[in-house]
């Protein structure tokens, strides 16, 4: 969840760097640091920092250090508290190589240990500083430099991505990833080095990803491609389709807000990509029509805001498909026993497509030889690259670490996806599909009016009367419980305020203890009558005990709203869409709250926007 930031060219490199870890910050806010080779003497110099990436361009003002080979980092802590010296980059012994690191050395105390022992000093309380001293020691060792980055690379354990430079080298860098990601930008002599490609989206239109398991040695004019047994590998070029002019706030307050409001246009440009893609979709994905056609079972996982959505997509593939749906937390799913199942397809879901847990369990999932598909928001994703197929949402480059428009797109996705199938497999017909693309378009306008419709009064009273309670409770009934979820964590991960849910029917199982009238309950409706009046009943039961309620229904629901405090009302939409039509409006009220709060939105403590650790 940190990002990794590198250049090796003719023209001095600060300003590169500094500008690619500003648009990877999101990545990681807990610290930064920048390190150089002097241009004349190969010196190696650094700038470290604590907190946000200004404090380290601050201070890099104060000491103007600059050279033609760079490293930057910024952190998201793992390993050791947010100080300066956990910031990277880290040393050797005697400071002649440095690293920056993404991702975790899970044998680090074993190795510290051994290298202890052997008379290394440590300063940091990083796995991070062994990369360094180990491959110091390593060098000395071994007749070759290639020989010394296999052993290495041989003995660390985890995920991880790294850059290294070193004084006694000055005209190169090494660059290694496993299960982390790391690519290279090739330009006119310099090679630019990051995470994301969104680093360097505009200064070269060639990118290198450095596939899984390999090593990269790089100069200005130069790449040496290796795996982890030293054998050299072809190098493969792609070109670059990310704009990072597209990128910007356009006025907007935080990144949040603008993406709140690109959800009707990134809605819209999904059906209308994947309405395209639908003659040929089956090939496109690398499945084929049989295979669909004979589908027992699904089965989906996901972490986090892409865990709620396929926990929404059940119900989709159930209903319309008529499979039965099996739903896996990526994190818990690799712990637990696998069984292989006949005819059985997994979808991955991933906004990144770098999610460390979902992609180990795509990794075991493809083991077993079962067909998997991809479902992100980016198309140079490692998801992308190992899925046996792969469906891209239209969103667009999304900032805010806390989900706005990837998740109403993955909703989108899915419930298209559903519809697809079905016809597939004969339960639907064509005009049933082109129905349910229209279903989509109107829930793109019913999310984008909902929020118009109570934006004023949800800015001027709504917002600093709910700003005052710091816990809550949110419930939700068949599809609208996962949906609750996503509501909970968009106000815990962004306000800081404490969010629990449940599903409604629930509450008389223990929950019913924590109700007072200091505790708002948020409750969000569904179409269902039957369901429906259970959630009533449901509600009955919290107002009887003193709570607060906050009611997110739909047209003609009289009953619930009269039990409510505040009560946001939006149109009857088509069945299973409930959760796309209140997301909009349960995003920019967590938004707004968070607002009057004052916190970080974009970049809420403790959190970075791409999980590539586990």
């Amino acid at each position: 969840m940190c990002s990794v930031v590198g250049y090796v060219g003719t023209h001095f490199s600060r300003d590169y760097i500094l500008e690619g870890l500003s648009r990877l910050e999101y990545r990681g806010y807990d610290s930064a640091g920048f390190a150089c080779l002097h241009p004349e003497n190969n010196r190696l110099l650094y700038c470290k920092a604590k907190g946000r990436l200004s404090n380290l361009i601050e201070k890099c003002k104060q000491s103007p250090i600059d050279g033609y080979v760079a490293i930057g980092h910024t952190r998201w802590s793992t390993h050791g508290t947010s100080t300066e010296i956990n910031a990277h980059p880290h040393f050797d012994c005697n400071k002649t190589l440095s690293i920056v690191h993404n991702g975790i050395i899970e044998n680090h105390h074993d190795l510290k240990q051994q290298l202890i022992k052997t008379g290394h000093t440590f300063h940091s309380d990083t796995d991070t500083e062994i990369i360094a001293h180990l491959f110091e020691s390593l060098i000395l060792t071994h007749n070759t430099f290639k020989g010394a980055v296999v052993d290495l690379v041989n003995q660390l354990r985890g995920a991880y991505a790294f850059i290294s430079i070193s004084q006694d080298l000055p005209d190169q860098m090494l660059l290694v990833r496993k299960r982390s990601p790391l690519c290279i930008g090739v330009g006119d002599g310099q090679m630019f080095i990051a995470s994301d490609v969104l680093a360097f989206a505009d200064k070269t239109k060639k990118v290198l990803f450095i596939p899984d398991e390999h090593f990269a040695i790089v100069k200005h004019d130069m790449i040496e491609l290796y795996d982890f047994k030293g054998n050299s590998k072809p190098l493969i070029m792609q070109d670059i389709t990310s704009d990072w002019q597209a990128h910007q706030k356009n006025g907007h307050e935080h990144y949040m807000l603008k993406e709140i409001y690109e959800q009707k246009r990134a809605i819209h440009a999904t059906v209308d990509f994947l309405s395209t893609l639908s003659p040929d979709l089956w090939n496109h994905i690398d499945i084929s029509a049989e295979q669909i056609r004979n589908l027992k079972t699904i089965s989906l996982v996901g972490c986090g805001t892409s865990w709620h959505a396929a926990r929404i997509a059940q119900f989709f593939f159930e209903t319309i498909c008529k499979l039965p749906t099996k739903v896996q937390l990526a994190s818990e799913m690799r712990y637990m026993h696998f069984f292989k199942e006949p005819a059985n397809m997994h979808i991955a879901i991933s906004q990144s497509g770098e999610t460390a847990d979902t992609l180990e369990a795509l990794r075991m999932v493809n083991d077993f030889d079962i067909p998997t598909l991809a479902i992100t928001n980016v198309a140079s994703s490692t998801m992308v690259r190992e899925a046996d197929g792969f469906i891209l949402t239209q969103a667009g480059h999304e900032v805010a670490v806390a989900s706005t428009k990837a998740f109403s797109t993955q909703l989108t996705a899915l419930y298209w996806l559903a519809h697809r199938i079905a016809l597939e497999r004969g339960l639907i017909e064509q005009h049933d599909l082109k129905n349910a693309e229209q279903d989509l378009f109107i829930i793109a306008e019913v999310l984008e009016n909902g929020i118009e419709n109570y934006k004023r009064t949800i800015q001027k009273v709504l917002a600093p009367k709910y700003a005052q309670f710091n816990k809550s409770i949110f419930l939700g009934r068949h599809i609208s419980y996962p949906f609750a979820m996503e509501a909970a964590l968009k106000l815990k991960e962004i306000s800081y305020i404490f969010a629990q849910c449940y599903p409604a029917g629930e509450l008389k199982h223990g929950p019913l203890a924590l109700i007072d009238e200091q505790m708002p309950v948020y409750i969000f409706s569904v179409q269902d009558p039957i369901i429906y009046q259970k959630l009533v009943a449901n509600t009955q039961e919290a107002k009887a005990r003193g709570g607060h309620i906050v009611v997110f229904a739909f047209e003609g629901q009289d009953e619930l709203c009269s039990l409510a405090e505040t009560s946001f009302v939006l149109p009857r939409v088509k069945t299973l869409l409930e959760p796309l039509a209140m997301s909009g409006l349960m995003q920019y009220l967590a938004y707004e709250i968070a607002n009057v709060l004052g916190c970080e939105i974009d970049k809420p403590r403790n959190l970075a926007k791409s999980v590539t650790v586990e």
